[in-house]
């Protein structure tokens, strides 16, 4: 029989659906760390509207979706560029600039190493650690870049810790990366969760940094991961250049085009979802500081990073106690770092995420 450790992802919803005999329309995915809310209202509307688009090519140059971007995230148009997820243009600037040393900040999403190990470069880790929270020690950071390495690779807001660089610190890492000629990939995927979204982002600094690209998608705020649509910000022509002469042309379908210029203008659902996030991750990490049983960490993104402090209790357990009652959380001991001590999950809905604690309170 299949278990846990064989890691469940989020997405992961048909495997569950075969080794627990419960269909996947039923499980609420905590380990998604997807929006709650759905798709946006005005994206829905507008797209049905619109399906005839799927009758033409989308634009090569996705002018118009760039545009509607660099409105969203104050970028130039020019220092924009499109992918299918996140994931393809990840996957295409490590085969660009083909890196033979990384350094990764862990514990941290699994791609960026397998990534950088097909294309025969190594990766190394600098651990955030507990005892400080999981916040990175910035001064110490710094003391561990050398010209050894090609390139460093950073999620901001971080998975699954949740921590998060403020954009004074981030400039800090790059002024040192500069000096090291070390390139920096920072993926943004959650910061638009992040309290201060201003203070957390570094889109602003790809206008003075040539040695930064900032990757993003719609999977998680927007809750549209069946688009697969991506985009990365550089302020590097040369590197823009690159990756855009190798990409594929069309990897964004005109549905997903025409999707994307209408979400990102939907300031009402923007709004909403990051009030929802801040009201559900104040409440909740409060009721758990209560308990006396958990270590909730700061939180910055759409999840929260518990460590148990409960004897005789295990991640393997909470996992087996929540998808019975079809609630799936996350067991972080796949993660470097970390152990069988520590679970993740996000916020859903109110009464969702009441269901949940309830469940955990049983156990812990």
């Amino acid at each position: 029989m299949l278990k846990h450790v064989d890691h469940f992802h989020g997405s992961d919803l048909e495997k569950i659906e075969q080794v627990y005999g419960i269909k996947k329309e039923e499980i609420v995915s905590f380990s998604a760390n997807v929006n709650p809310l759905g798709i946006s209202p005005l994206m829905r509307e507008a797209l049905l509207a619109r399906i005839d688009c799927i009758t033409s090519y989308p634009d090569r140059e996705y002018t118009s979706l760039r545009r509607q971007i660099g409105a969203y995230t104050g970028a130039p148009l020019e220092h924009i560029t499109v992918g299918n997820g996140s994931t393809e243009l990840i996957s295409l600037f490590i085969q660009l600039e083909h890196p033979k040393k990384a350094l990764i900040l862990g514990p941290t999403y699994s791609e960026y190493e397998r990534e950088i190990s097909l294309g025969g470069g190594t990766s190394l880790y600098y651990p955030l650690k507990e005892e400080n929270g999981f916040v990175l020690d910035v001064a110490d950071f710094q003391k561990q870049l050398n010209e050894t390495l090609d390139l460093l690779v950073i999620c901001n807001p971080n998975n699954p810790t949740s921590s998060a660089i403020p954009q004074a610190a981030m400039r800090q890492i790059l002024d040192a990366c500069k000096r090291c000629d070390i390139y920096v990939m920072i993926d943004e995927t959650y910061v638009e969760f992040a309290p201060d979204y201003d203070a957390i982002t570094s889109v602003p600094l790809t206008r003075y940094y040539n040695n930064l690209i900032i990757l993003r998608g719609v999977s998680k705020f927007f809750a549209a991961p069946g688009l697969r649509l991506g985009y990365a910000v550089t302020g590097n022509e040369d590197l823009m250049k690159r990756i855009n002469s190798r990409k594929n042309p069309w990897t964004i379908n005109s549905l997903a085009a025409v999707a994307g210029e209408l979400m990102f203008s939907d300031k009402e659902y923007i709004a909403k979802t990051r009030a929802l996030t801040a009201r559900e991750r104040t409440r909740i990490t409060k009721e758990l500081k209560a308990w006396g049983t958990v270590k909730p960490y700061d939180s910055y993104a759409n999840f929260l990073l518990l460590r148990i402090e409960k004897e005789g209790v295990t991640a393997e357990d909470l996992f087996e106690h929540a998808i019975r009652r079809k609630m799936m959380i996350r067991n972080c001991s796949t993660f470097p770092f970390l152990n069988n001590r520590y679970i993740r999950f996000c916020f859903m809905a109110p009464e969702q995420n009441d269901a949940l604690l309830s469940c955990l309170r049983e156990l812990l």
